[in-house]
């Protein structure tokens, strides 16, 4: 055989190799590898073992794995109380570089994970991420493939090759609805399985595999709408909510590395070069009860059901869209929301965030010297009014406080979100619908997804018939603010509320840059199923540096 047909030999010998699937590389372990909690010098590195015993970890920034085992491989170790996960936490790391990992133990091999390292803070790096939320690994019963979709979202996520992706909320669904069915996880070891449901979606292993991962939860790691301060009639749930926050925890921590602790929740920050600072908002941990709990919001009182807008003027807005015939199952909106409703609304003894996290929040953001303060933000601090209760505006008094703090104290800050399955832009206003006039803070609320489930658009049409969730979109969400009593609606920049989506951003010195995209990488869409117009601006929005 000559020289080049050695040479060429080795060369498909090598790409047979890089091609070849890392469940096929790997023994031993299932569900890829993750890098997570990264920063300029730590990370906290995953992954799952098939079976109990001593694991090694091997990080690398340049030249071949050694042997299992061998110098300057880390101990871990695999156990049946933490599901036969495996983290551990890598120190000494530098600044702005690339790395490579895998775990071993005899018989086995993970796949290879690979991150960066966040830079220093003086480093003028533009800085590449994506965020989404909202994925429900579900089958239908008799299916294997989960229901709404096969991640596709992810699979986007990862081919834009970002420094770090952000898996913002509800990564397993501990309440799925799917054909009709649902499918309820309330116990550690039913969480583990609905986390494992998800990982072993290759979309989302070759995310986490492939860059820095952040995974932050909501409220469906615990239970839809989950407060620890209500009742279980109110959650449904047959177990304290101080057990379920505990089962959460446990289950969401063995599966997504987090910084947590009781005091502080996931509350953290982290700083990547000189233009970005990232702030994650724990809004789970520390939240009062929904001002719906106990019934305090049905209209009529007793019913059960809470009022679908407490919070939007009666005239016009309530008035018109309560109007028989207007929007079906509406009618409630003709009758005023219950006096208390309001009140605790608005209450100053309520708290989203709790005092610690609020003081903690204030004090940081307002310190940080990077150009750009992103903040990582659970659920919408946008006005829509639609159903307040389990995002900001249903603890509008908290709400006033943090947007006109930021308002007053920072600049370039913007606000990501998932939650509301749906991408809505817009300016986080003081007042959108309340007298005298709409008032606005200049600070962007961007919020993306689904990943995997149903979009906002479905779940309106599931209430209040066929075309409803369109009629609202069009009719409410996208139309500009009005002086009252003049018709008005929430003024959405950006309002395409039936697309499985993530968000694409770019921070440099001059510009925080995102791009909405769908499920095959496209600018989002508007109207049913995506099938209208893009957004405005080609869905990218642009907020220069001040």
């Amino acid at each position: 055989m000559t020289r080049r047909s050695l040479l060429l030999l080795a060369a498909a010998i090598a790409s047979l190799a890089m091609t070849a699937t890392p469940a096929q590389a790997a023994r031993g372990f299932k569900f890829g590898v993750a890098a997570q909690e990264v920063r300029q010098h730590s990370a906290i590195l995953w992954a799952r073992s098939t079976k109990a015993g001593p694991v090694r970890l091997e990080v690398r920034r340049r030249g071949p794995f050694g042997a299992c085992g061998g110098s300057g491989s880390l101990r871990a170790r695999a156990t049946k109380p933490n599901n036969l996960t495996v983290q551990r936490k890598v120190r000494g790391l530098r600044p702005g570089k690339r790395y490579r990992y895998r775990f071993c133990r005899r018989g086995g091999r993970s796949e290879v994970g690979r991150f960066r390292t966040a830079p220093r803070p003086g480093a003028n790096r533009v800085i590449r991420f994506a965020w989404s939320g909202d994925q429900d690994g579900q089958p239908a019963p008799g299916e294997k493939r989960p229901f709404w979709n096969n991640f596709g979202v992810l699979r986007q996520m990862r081919s834009e090759r970002n420094h770090f992706n952000i898996l913002l909320g509800d990564t397993i669904y501990s309440d799925s609805e799917v054909a009709g069915i649902v499918s309820r996880a309330i116990t550690v070891a039913a969480k583990w399985a609905k986390y494992r449901q998800t990982v072993r979606q290759r979309p989302l292993a070759a995310l986490r595999s492939s860059a820095a991962t952040y995974s932050h939860w909501d409220d469906h790691e615990f239970i839809n709408d989950f407060s620890r301060h209500e009742s279980r009639a109110d959650l449904n749930i047959p177990i304290s909510p101080e057990k379920l926050y505990r089962n959460g925890v446990r289950a969401f921590r063995d599966y997504h590395p987090v910084t947590y602790s009781r005091r502080n929740g996931i509350y953290r920050t982290v700083r990547w070069g000189k233009n970005l600072q990232l702030f994650f908002l724990d809004e789970r941990s520390f939240r009062s009860a929904k001002a719906s709990a106990g019934g305090a919001c049905d209209n009529p009182q007793g019913s059960g059901n809470p009022d679908l807008a407490p919070t939007a003027p009666q005239n016009p807005t309530r008035n018109t869209f309560g109007t028989t015939g207007v929007l079906p199952g509406l009618e409630q909106l003709l009758n005023p929301p219950p006096p208390g409703c309001n009140a605790t609304i608005n209450s100053p003894n309520r708290t989203l965030l709790g005092a610690r996290q609020l003081a903690r929040f204030k004090r940081a953001v307002r310190r940080s010297t990077a150009t750009f303060k992103v903040i990582v933000n659970e659920v919408p601090i946008q006005q829509f009014y639609a159903l307040p209760y389990d995002r900001w505006e249903g603890y509008e008094h908290e709400r006033q406080e943090v947007l006109t703090y930021l308002r007053n104290n920072v600049d370039n800050v913007v606000f990501l979100t998932t939650d509301v399955h749906a991408n809505m832009v817009n300016d986080a206003r003081l007042r959108t619908l309340e007298p005298p006039s709409p008032k606005e803070s200049g600070i962007m609320d961007v919020t993306t997804g689904p990943i995997a489930t149903k979009p906002f658009m479905r779940e309106i049409d599931d209430i209040a018939g066929p075309g409803s969730g369109n009629l609202v979109t069009n009719a409410f969400f996208k139309v500009p603010p009005a002086t009252p009593p003049a018709y008005g609606g929430a003024g959405q920049t950006c309002s395409a509320t039936d697309v499985f989506s993530y968000g694409e951003v770019a921070v440099s010195r001059t510009q925080l840059r995102i791009e909405l995209k769908d499920i095959d990488g496209n600018p989002v869409r508007e109207g049913p199923n995506g099938s209208g117009a893009t957004c405005p601006n080609n869905s990218t929005v642009t907020i220069p540096a001040s």
